[in-house]
């Protein structure tokens, strides 16, 4: 599962690290939430441009944009059989800019949080489709979902889902204007291979969407018997 994420990257370093076509100013995030503007490229044959795109896909026949905050996440396994991702798959994908997310590990009924990122905070790109809806107003609201994928070893003991993270010549082909063959979509949506991930337990404080600022990736606040929570444990 993805359901937050961190984006401090400047737009000049996206820029360079995904052949952007220009830069643009973003506002360092600490804790992006669903329903909220994720950066994104969209699949093009022409140059790329930095989007910004509600994060939870809703569909073009939706009565109201509540129904995206359900589709936050897409499992690669079953894109084909769902409607809503079926056609986002054959001509509407994209990859959502990040450097950064959360998950979080039960201990009892505490959730206990984590943040992942790349050695030395690259910025890196994952797999999404995107969606137009009109709303009744005619205004015209592009959105996205995260695709997911079975989890690498560092991030089983957490959680049994992780976003698809691309490798950069993955996102070449994954951003190509051309229509998927099976074949490829199959070999993209397999499992990250990206073997450079990092994690390590942060505060408390991420677990409210009111906090966006560098004290949620603070060293967490000890537990009340001094002692912090082991991955190895």
């Amino acid at each position: 599962m993805c359901g937050r994420i961190t984006c401090r990257t400047s737009g000049e370093e996206f820029q360079r690290e995904f052949d952007l076509a220009f830069a643009e100013l973003l506002t360092p995030r600490f804790n992006l939430a669903p329903t909220q503007p994720v950066p994104a490229v969209l699949a093009s044959s022409g140059p790329r441009a930095l989007e910004h795109l509600r994060w939870g896909l809703i569909p073009g026949w939706a009565k109201d944009p509540r129904s995206g905050a359900k589709m936050i996440n897409a499992r690669a396994e079953t894109l084909s059989q769902k409607p809503a991702f079926r056609k986002a798959l054959e001509s509407r994908r994209c990859v959502v800019l990040a450097d950064g997310f959360y998950e979080w590990r039960r201990d009892g009924k505490e959730r206990v949080p984590f943040h992942v990122q790349r050695r030395g905070a690259r910025p890196f790109a994952m797999a999404g489709l995107w969606s137009e809806w009109v709303s009744p107003r005619g205004e015209l609201v592009r959105s996205c979902t995260i695709i997911t994928t079975a989890p690498t070893a560092l991030l089983a003991p957490l959680h049994d889902r992780m976003p698809l993270i691309l490798r950069r010549d993955e996102v070449d082909a994954w951003l190509s204007a051309a229509p998927l063959a099976e074949d490829a979509a199959r070999r993209l949506l397999a499992p990250s291979r990206v073997d450079d991930l990092e994690l390590r337990q942060v505060s408390a404080r991420v677990n409210s969407v009111q906090n966006d600022d560098p004290g949620c990736l603070a060293p967490p606040e000890p537990s009340p018997a001094g002692e912090l929570f082991d991955m190895k444990r």
